[in-house]
């Protein structure tokens, strides 16, 4: 007001848990259970006909996966769920805080709150107790993620009953739950599906026979490295307000986009492994490394830490085995276009070596040359569905049309003064990620030190043009917001998500995200270090 700039458009009202929304994670249930019973019988197959060998590798592909995804899952249940040793945020301000901000709307709800009574601390441990035995008993059994897919649709359809304010409290803690969930599940399916159809398929390969079990694992597994895919990508989506959500036709189109294209890729894989054993892992091996090394070189920003990092990345190597997935903010086409001409190029040779070489006594040529055509239409029917997602349904709009942003603000015009609009509402969602040359000198750097943050209303020293804000607790960041395809940093650090769960449970005001606009000098000196 007063310099003659127009406000930013209001950001849009958090979308709504539909009942589509419920029917997703049911599905991904049933996918997850009928890949885990199809494998599991399997493999009771093989030992009832004494195929040893076979029974081995089918149960280490089910066993060894689950037990690091249900460690990793009981390790954020423990950081999530243990009793806080000093006050936070929300219980004890800051003394600057608390100096600074008295008198102000909104300064009240920085005040601790009265001790509870000797009689609620005996209650809240009895509680707190049976909550660790019960998620020790279902991590034990391998339940992790099933619970925390009915915990995802519970908080879900809460988040539809509720009142208003716990609407969108509820909505908040079910995309923190489908962000852990998505991120575990692909992880186990790239360690568990993935080889496991590799697997089987070459089984099928080396004895010229499929076995009704045979194939449903291997469909099942294929199936379930496409939904989550998929299903990674739409959570993701959903959960940044910087970007269109991904809708459920543009979902179930790139699941068939990377059914297909997996599809050929696993049976060129078990072709080749079916003839030459040796040379088939030192070419996994190889093609491992040379796609660990390109995403590295992509310099990624998903995690908190450098070590983090290179872990993450060593894993996505894994995925671009069988599959492409973008790691890196701008236009992806000309990595994706290097991606798949360098797949078409290693499924023709695997195939085609296998082509020379099979056994000529075990399959025909006509069968052959119909495992050949299976492998080349499969592969041309996933870049055709790709074209279409990319066409048709992507969230930005079609690619010959006009493209839709994902932006919360509509852009200021250039006349205008001030920082950019870095204010996300409620429901936060994710971090933009930062480039080395944004890192350099940056207090609150990942490699350096935690990321400091204050929570205090907002007041702004002058007025600016930027969007309407109303009064409550701000939690400002003092790192640069990530672009996608990062999470946000509130939904990788759990010591935010604490914070922010905490502000939004006892405050009647919705807590705001901001983090530091690296483009304004005057808004870098607005964040403190204090806590």
């Amino acid at each position: 007001p007063g310099t003659g700039c127009p406000l930013a458009a209001a950001p849009p009202a958090p979308r709504a848990y539909s009942l589509l929304d419920c029917c997703w994670v049911l599905c991904a249930l049933l996918v997850f259970f009928s890949d885990g019973a199809s494998d599991l019988w399997l493999a009771a197959d093989y030992y009832l006909r004494r195929q040893r060998w076979w029974f081995g590798l089918t149960l280490l592909f089910v066993l060894l996966p689950s037990l690091v995804v249900q460690l990793l899952s009981f390790r954020w249940f423990v950081y999530d769920y243990a009793a806080p040793r000093a006050p936070g945020p929300a219980a004890a301000p800051a003394p600057a805080a608390s100096t600074k901000d008295s008198g102000r709307p909104g300064s009240a709800l920085l005040s601790p709150p009265p001790a509870p009574a000797p009689s609620a601390y005996r209650t809240r441990g009895c509680c707190r107790l049976c909550i660790w035995i019960l998620q020790s008993l279902i991590h034990l059994l391998q339940l992790g993620q099933v619970w925390r897919y009915l915990r995802t649709l519970y908080l879900g359809l809460q988040s539809r009953w509720q009142s208003e304010h716990r609407q969108r409290h509820f909505y908040w803690r079910m995309m923190f739950e489908s962000a852990d969930i998505s991120m575990l599940r692909l992880l186990e399916t790239f360690l568990k599906s993935a080889p496991q159809l590799v697997l089987q398929l070459s089984i099928m390969v080396q004895q010229n026979n499929i076995e009704p079990l045979q194939g449903l694992s291997a469909s099942a597994s294929l199936v379930s490295l496409a939904w989550m895919i998929a299903s990674y990508q739409k959570v993701l989506r959903d959960s940044r307000e910087d970007k269109m959500p991904m809708s459920y036709k543009g979902a179930v189109v790139q699941i068939l986009w990377h059914l297909f294209t997996i599809a050929a890729r696993a049976i060129a894989f078990a072709l080749f492994a079916s003839v030459f054993q040796l040379y088939f892992g030192i070419f996994i091996v190889t093609h491992w490394c040379i796609m660990t090394f390109w995403i590295i070189q992509g310099e990624t920003d998903f995690c908190m830490s450098k070590w983090e990092e290179i872990i993450y990345n060593m894993v996505v190597g894994i995925i671009y085995i069988f599959c492409w997935f973008n790691v890196k903010e701008g236009r992806s086409r000309c990595r994706m276009a290097i991606y798949y001409t360098i797949t078409l190029a290693e499924n023709a040779a695997l195939t085609g070596l296998w082509y020379m070489y099979y056994d000529r006594q075990a399959t025909s040529d006509f069968d052959a040359l119909i495992i050949v055509c299976v492998v080349s239409s499969s592969f041309a029917l996933g870049i055709f569905f790709m074209f279409i997602y990319y066409c048709l349904l992507h969230p930005n709009g079609p690619v010959f049309g006009p493209q839709t942003t994902g932006c919360i603000f509509k852009k200021a015009p250039a006349a205008c003064v001030g920082p950019p609009e870095d204010v996300i509402t409620s429901p936060p969602r994710s971090l933009p990620r930062t480039t080395g040359g944004e890192r350099e000198g940056v207090p609150g750097d990942r490699d350096s030190c935690v990321p400091v943050f204050q929570v205090r209303p907002s007041v702004p020293p002058t007025p600016v043009a930027r969007a309407p804000r109303t009064e409550g607790p701000v939690i400002r960041i003092d790192l640069p917001r990530k672009k996608y395809p990062a999470w946000d940093a509130h939904f990788i650090d759990r010591r935010l998500r604490k914070t922010i769960l905490a502000l939004e449970y006892s405050s009647p005001a919705t807590p705001r995200l901001q983090y530091r606009s690296m483009g304004a000098s005057q808004e870098v000196l607005e964040y403190e270090t204090t806590v």
